[in-house]
Order: C-alpha cells, then sequence, then structure tokens
C-alpha cells in the first residue's frame, strides 16, 4: 500500500484500475467483501467504505443478497409523445423483455377513472409487469385499460411482449401520451423485490395517459424505474 493515501482510498483505486483493465467488465460480480478483505490484508469495513466509494460514483452497484456487480451503461429511455419501452431498449441495441406478473379486471378508482375518461367504478383490466433489459429487470408498470374496449388484452401483452403490438390487435395503430408526470420516490418491499434492489431505495416514477388518433384514452401507466439502470431522456415532441 502506499504511504500518505488513506488504506480504503488506495483500495478503491486498485479496484477502479480493475474496472478500467477489464478484468471486471460491466456486469461481472466482483469477490465477497471477505475475499477482498484478504487480498488486500484489511477488514470488512475498509473495504467497504472503498466499495461505498465507487457505488457513489456509479462505477459498482450492491444488489442485496447477491453481492457486488461492474455497473453496466445505463438505458437510455426517451419520454416523449411516444412512449415505447420495447422498441426503445431495442433502439439501443439492447434485448428487451417483458413479464406479466399479474392481469385482473378491477373498479377504477378515481385517479384511474380520471385519467381513461370513465366512471369512477368502472372495469379497467390491470396488467402488472416488469420490463427487462438484457434479461435484467428495469422497471416495474402497472397499465390500466378499459375493460369495455380491452377485455382480454393481458394475452396479447404476454404473447407479442409489447404493448404497441397488443393495442395494435384492437385497431389502435398509434397512440401518444397526452403528459407524463415525473417524481423521485421510495421503492416499497414489493417494488425492490421485483427490480432487484434494496427497499427503500429512490426510484424514478412516471405517470401518463396514452391517447389514439381520436383523442379517446387507451390507457393510463404507472412505472417505476430502477435509477441504476435507466436515466430518462425528456424529448421536445
Amino acid at each position: 500500500m502506499a504511504d500518505g493515501l488513506a488504506i480504503w482510498k488506495q483500495i478503491e483505486q486498485a479496484l477502479m484500475a480493475d474496472i478500467v483493465s477489464g478484468t471486471y467488465r460491466p456486469g461481472d460480480q466482483l469477490p465477497t467483501e471477505a475475499q477482498l478483505s484478504k487480498r488486500f490484508g484489511v477488514n470488512r469495513h475498509t473495504v467497504r467504505r472503498a466499495v461505498s466509494s465507487l457505488v457513489d460514483q456509479g462505477r459498482l452497484r450492491v444488489e442485496q443478497g447477491r453481492g457486488m456487480f461492474v455497473q453496466e451503461n445505463k438505458l437510455d429511455y426517451p419520454m416523449g409523445a411516444r412512449v415505447r419501452f420495447t422498441q426503445s431498449v431495442s433502439a439501443a441495441h439492447r434485448l428487451p423483455g417483458r413479464a406479466i406478473l399479474r392481469a385482473e379486471i378491477i373498479q377504477a378508482d378515481k385517479i384511474v377513472s380520471d385519467n381513461l375518461k370513465i366512471a369512477e367504478g368502472a372495469e379497467v383490466v390491470l396488467v402488472e409487469s416488469v420490463g427487462e433489459v438484457d434479461r435484467r429487470p428495469v422497471s416495474f408498470a402497472c397499465s390500466y385499460f378499459p375493460a369495455e374496449r380491452f377485455r382480454g388484452i393481458a394475452g396479447h401483452v404476454q404473447e407479442t411482449q409489447s404493448i404497441t403490438e397488443a393495442l395494435n390487435r384492437y385497431g389502435v395503430t398509434d397512440y401518444t401520451r397526452s403528459g407524463t408526470r415525473i417524481s423521485a420516490i421510495l421503492s416499497t418491499a414489493q417494488v425492490a423485490r421485483h427490480l432487484q434492489i434494496s427497499p427503500g431505495r429512490p426510484i424514478i416514477q412516471t405517470e401518463g395517459a396514452d391517447i389514439d388518433q381520436n383523442g379517446r384514452p387507451v390507457s393510463y401507466n404507472v412505472s417505476q424505474f430502477a435509477g441504476d439502470w435507466v436515466q430518462l431522456v425528456v424529448s421536445p415532441d
């Protein structure tokens, strides 16, 4: 270890050198704290401080119960007039995926009914799903569709892995976002489990309604993104 430099800082620099040199590539898992402590001849607290610094710099991420990983490049996710998860991920030359967690008909509360312009208590199809990038969960979404018009849409979303393709089967060939609200919130235990992050960790939430070519609402969507993996890019359209 070099003189005059805190030991944890020297460990940070050594791990950074391993990342830059390609010893550990994006997505690779690092050795455990115990293994790093043995490598550098220090206690776990010292290793933990070095790792924490690299996490703050965006070079590492720590997943509860899984370990430490080299951070991959974040996905730039466009938030404009047309919000398309599958298309956006594909355009970034990444592998998109969608896992349906739950699909059922429920009664619309006031927020959902106001956004869909239907009566409060009217039936809507709720589809809960996890969006994946390169087989890694990055978003948890709740999408609400008027049941009178889109009954059975969950099966089409599951089959096509795309809400855009599913809506196309109902004659909705294009749809746009009427507006999007973006906020930072703390993840619940449920969302954290689906996104494989620690509960209470800050995440990005978006809320917005999509409308068809005639201005008729087709869905109301609430999506929560893992900030370590996705950065929202707001376009002027």
